[in-house]
């Protein structure tokens, strides 16, 4: 909803950038308390809501990693009875026996085509769960949005709305994908090597015990220092969206006013932002994976010094020790696998954190039971000494009290920033007041269906907003059950029909992003049939002639004077010729009514009123 009021300003706003050397620099994100294993836990609530498949992929995995552990054991064998073969050999006693190997490699083989298959369909099932999750996390935002007060939209930019629902959500999936099968392998294969290498020789492996504690430790430390790091980048990132989209969303105004230079100087503090946070997160978890190679190399030197030992001794065979290096490898191998992708791993819960933080926000609150019925409300309005500030400490409208009767028009007008949108977006619960009550047919709206309340009004703002696809659709909006004659029938009231009709495409032209490939003027008529269409009770035109000429504005008062008929009827104006005929005028100063009749009293009161409404015509030559 447009605002030219200046109580806009008294709105919570949110930072933005002052160009390298000003108020933010560099790391400026301030971050929430941390909330990592909370994160964690509903990331894994979400995982686990596909239990099933889960379970599928968890048994895949250890099928997998039954086969793949079981190998080097075979390749053991083999090279023992290489070893024995060429031993015999050398006595004179005999010499290989190739039938046996052939039958051990053929069963390697096929241990190693097996494990393939269930490691091929562990990923593809886990994949699919992967888009499932961003499709909830996706689908559980957008819900989310809508739920959330206007006050919430007010403190963020749109580009950083944007920004949770791709960049976060594509962070989270690409996470899950890398991360839950290699922990379900990594424990199936800890489990498995570890079975494996007890069988082998009990003393090496808890040599090799010894050393891995070690590693886990230090890997701890790094991730612990990272992950703020990591939540860091996400947030700049988010910033860094809402900036790029901020700018090119009003491109036309930025270069209308040389702005340029600036947009690129904010762009390089977010980027600047961006960078540092993704380089030091980089840089210390950049420690992890040498970390991890160290205490591998380590264990391989302790299995291979205490196996030559054992074999000088007769105690373990050739290839019993070779089995257990490749187990040793295996066995540090997770940790090296879920280390080398901690990066990941920590950016993922970073994005969880800050989808979770929306999904936690405080939503609007709960609506009442009584659903008005549009078709048989009177439209009655009434406000009783109400009070409101967006800011509870900063009040901007004080005392007001106000009735407009069913079917009567009614026209608010005042200097900029006196309150006369802010009276808009509390009569349809935008916002809610802090005191006071607002009536509407006599009933409390806090006691209303929030959505029942509005599907009594009819909008039409100075703001236009129309969205990409054909003028058709964009006017059916406001009724979507309507017929192609009533589209049409709406745009002739609007005085629509005619410019819609010239169009190469007519009625099915398609609108561009920015509805640039029509005028301004013709939008807000557009956006007029949206509301004519809408039939509406209680009708509400804030500006809504602003961006159209005075022979058509006269056209558009007809067809507003018409569609107003029977309905009650608020006209935000400047204006004041135009509202001459209102039944009831309400002036605002400073968030206060401070005077109301027709049009004829207050003149002849010769107060405020009378000094905006004169004060029209001072500078008529």
């Amino acid at each position: 909803m447009a605002e030219n009021n200046s109580t806009r300003q008294n709105r919570p706003q949110m930072r933005r950038p002052m160009g390298p050397g000003g108020r933010h620099g560099p790391g400026h994100i301030v971050e929430k308390p941390k909330n990592f294993r909370s994160a964690l836990a509903r990331l894994i609530r979400y995982i686990a809501l596909y239990k099933a498949q889960i379970i599928v992929v968890a048994l895949f995995s250890v099928c997998s990693t039954v086969f793949s552990v079981a190998a080097p054991k075979l390749l053991g064998n083999a090279t023992t009875e290489i070893y024995n073969g060429v031993m015999r050999q050398a006595g004179g006693s005999g010499g290989i026996d190739f039938g046996a190997l052939l039958s051990l490699l053929k069963l390697l083989g096929l241990l190693y085509v097996v494990s393939a298959v269930f490691s091929f369909l562990q990923e593809f099932i886990m994949n699919g769960v992967n888009q499932r999750i961003g499709q909830r996390l996706r689908s559980d935002i957008n819900a989310k949005l809508h739920r959330l007060p206007m006050s919430y939209f007010d403190r963020h930019l749109s580009g950083e709305v944007l920004s949770f629902i791709t960049n976060d959500v594509d962070t989270v999936t690409q996470g899950v994908a890398q991360s839950v099968t290699q922990v379900m392998s990594s424990v199936a294969t800890v489990i498995g090597v570890l079975y494996m290498m007890i069988t082998i020789s009990v003393p090496m492996t808890l040599a090799v015990l010894l050393i891995l504690p070690v590693s886990g430790l230090l890997v701890a430390q790094v991730v612990k220092r990272t992950q703020p790091l990591f939540k860091r980048r996400q947030a700049a990132l988010a910033e860094l969206t809402g900036i790029v989209e901020e700018s090119y969303g009003g491109h036309t105004v930025l270069k209308a006013f040389n702005h340029e230079q600036a947009s690129i100087e904010d762009f390089a503090v977010a980027n600047e932002s961006l960078y540092q946070a993704s380089r030091k997160g980089a840089f210390f978890g950049g420690f992890i994976p040498p970390i991890t190679d160290f205490m591998s190399n380590l264990s391989y030197v302790v299995v291979a010094v205490l196996g030559g030992w054992a074999a000088t001794t007769g105690a373990i065979t050739v290839g019993n020790i070779q089995s257990f290096i490749q187990y040793s490898r295996r066995l540090s191998q997770p940790i090296n696998q879920v280390a080398r992708i901690s990066n990941t791993i920590q950016s993922t819960i970073a994005a969880a954190e800050r989808v979770f933080e929306v999904l936690d926000e405080p939503e609007e609150p709960v609506t009442g039971a009584i659903v008005p019925d549009r078709w048989t409300s009177p439209g009655e309005v009434r406000f009783d000494h109400v009070r409101f500030g967006y800011d509870p400490e900063k009040v901007i409208i004080h005392d007001m009290s106000a009735l407009a009767g069913s079917g009567k028009k009614i026209a608010i007008v005042g200097p900029t920033g006196a309150g006369k949108t802010t009276l808009v977006m509390l009569l349809m619960r935008f916002y809610d007041i802090q005191g006071g009550t607002i009536f509407v047919d006599g009933t409390d709206v806090r006691d209303m269906d929030r959505w029942g309340l509005r599907d009594l009004f009819g909008m039409v703002l100075q703001d236009t907003w129309l969205f990409s696809g054909t003028i058709r659709e964009n006017i059916r909006y406001g009724r979507p059950s309507a017929s192609d004659e009533e589209v049409y029938e709406a745009a002739r009231a609007a005085r629509a029909d005619r410019f819609i009709r010239a169009l190469p495409q007519g009625y099915d032209t398609v609108l561009n992003e920015e509805s640039t490939n029509i005028s301004q003027g013709q939008k807000q008529l557009l956006t007029i049939a949206r509301a004519i269409l809408s039939d509406p009770r209680v009708l509400i035109l804030d500006e809504a002639t602003s961006s159209v000429d005075t022979r058509t504005e006269i056209l558009i008062q007809n067809a507003m004077d018409e569609l107003m008929v029977g309905r009650t009827s608020f006209i935000i104006a400047h204006r004041l010729s135009t509202i001459r005929n209102a039944d009831l005028i309400l002036v605002m100063r400073d968030g206060d009514i401070v005077e109301q009749g027709t049009h004829e009293d207050l003149l002849a009161k010769g107060g405020f009123y009378a000094e905006l409404y004169n004060s029209q015509f001072e500078h008529i030559a």
